[in-house]
């Protein structure tokens, strides 16, 4: 029978090779990035874009965008009359690998030919609003609104993962207390699962838009708003046992 002899020598590179081979493999892994709730390894759909600028902060923060679809209900000549910067930043995004949709609608997106097959860990909606029909604290005004949160919360919920969150970041004190968020959700099987201040400090580059009327580039005055995360009703029972 013939025994192998590996000397001291032959061992230490061995050992060097194993090493070098474990480094290759660390390397591999990708590297995940975050930029306050969102990481590079979230799938995340982002729905009401005004021009873009809040899913390229989010694009430049990861380094990449192919984790990401966002969504506007402008169409592209739209995006290109109303904003400065709007077909700028789309062309960066897809340049980072995000998919750009146009003419999608909040309220009825998971009938979206695309959207309908996906699902998503994060679903963010930054400032819904339909417009400025009536005056902002008119019963007609609020009314519109709520439905349009309640459209865009029947709609994101079908294309939520198990796991996944829904956001919503909205301006508080009156009249959006009045547009019932929590309740809204709750009626649809979901449950707030935590609510934190929005600053828009936390992204570099992001512009808040008024996105209608006769200055939709304009900024819109922000005042203390709040990001709420939504989770399927199911996984806040699973939290609490």
């Amino acid at each position: 029978m013939e025994y192998t002899v590996t000397t001291m020598e032959e061992e230490e590179e061995e050992e060097e090779e194993h090493e070098e081979e474990e480094e290759e493999e660390e390397g591999d892994i990708p590297i995940v990035k975050w930029i306050k709730h969102y990481s590079s390894s979230h799938r995340i759909l982002l729905v009401g874009e005004g021009d873009f600028s809040f899913s390229l902060c989010l694009a430049r923060a990861f380094g990449s965008a192919t984790n990401m679809v966002a969504t506007s209900l402008d169409t592209q000549d739209d995006l290109a009359s109303k904003y400065s910067y709007g077909i700028g930043n789309v062309r960066e995004l897809e340049e980072r690998g995000c998919l750009v949709l146009h003419g999608v609608d909040a309220t009825k997106m998971s009938q979206h030919y695309f959207l309908r097959t996906q699902r998503f860990d994060r679903i963010v909606y930054n400032f819904p609003h339909v417009g400025f029909l009536y005056r902002e604290a008119s019963y007609c005004q609020i009314q519109l609104n709520k439905k349009l949160v309640k459209g865009f919360m029947e709609n994101a919920q079908v294309l939520l993962k198990a796991k996944g969150e829904i956001h919503v970041s909205h301006k508080m004190g009156e009249p959006y207390n009045k547009w019932d968020l929590v309740q809204k959700a709750q009626k649809r099987g979901l449950f707030l699962h935590e609510a934190v201040p929005f600053c828009k400090e936390d992204y570099p580059d992001y512009g808040n838009k008024r996105a209608h009327g006769s200055r939709p580039d304009a900024p819109f005055l922000l005042g203390e708003c709040t990001t709420f995360k939504f989770i399927l009703n199911n996984q806040s029972q699973k939290k609490q046992r």
